[in-house]
């Protein structure tokens, strides 16, 4: 198991038990007999609800990113991960930029291929661009998801 995946399972079990706590919490307040207390525990039940929602959205947004990377990896289809790298292991934003438009032509090419706009994703996160890594990869895992519908 990656770094990466004991990273989220530490983070969402803490997450779980804050969730847990601030739902005690929430209940012991709206049971009071004043309004603001109550109020109070009605914000505290709805502000756990919220992060429960985004926690499910990112895990299941990087579930669908690494069942891509794995059709990809199948099909030899992933970025060669061959950039230089400085000594503490961090990718040389000069070569990542040069590589860049490479797979941002690929993307223009097939504006309708997941697995291009999949590889400009890992691209944007190579030049450090995380922002629009993300957002791309959105793109990849959303097209897709509705190719896999279409054929259905």
């Amino acid at each position: 198991m990656s770094k990466g995946k004991i990273g989220a399972i530490v983070v969402s079990m803490v997450l779980v038990f804050y969730f847990v706590l601030m739902g005690h919490r929430a209940w012991i307040l709206v049971r009071e007999p004043d309004l603001v207390p109550r109020l109070m525990g009605i914000a505290l039940f709805v502000l756990p609800l919220i992060g429960a929602w985004t926690l499910v959205v990112e895990l299941m947004f990087g579930a669908r990113t690494e069942k891509l990377a794995r059709i990809l990896k199948s099909e030899g289809g992933l970025p060669v991960d061959d950039l230089p790298r400085t000594p503490g292991g961090k990718i040389i934003r000069e070569s990542a930029d040069e590589a860049f438009g490479q797979y941002q032509a690929e993307a223009e090419a097939a504006p309708d291929d997941w697995r291009s706009w999949f590889r400009l994703s890992c691209a944007y996160d190579a030049c450090g661009d995380r922002k629009r890594a993300r957002s791309t990869m959105r793109k990849a895992v959303n097209m897709y998801r509705a190719g896999v519908k279409q054929n259905s």
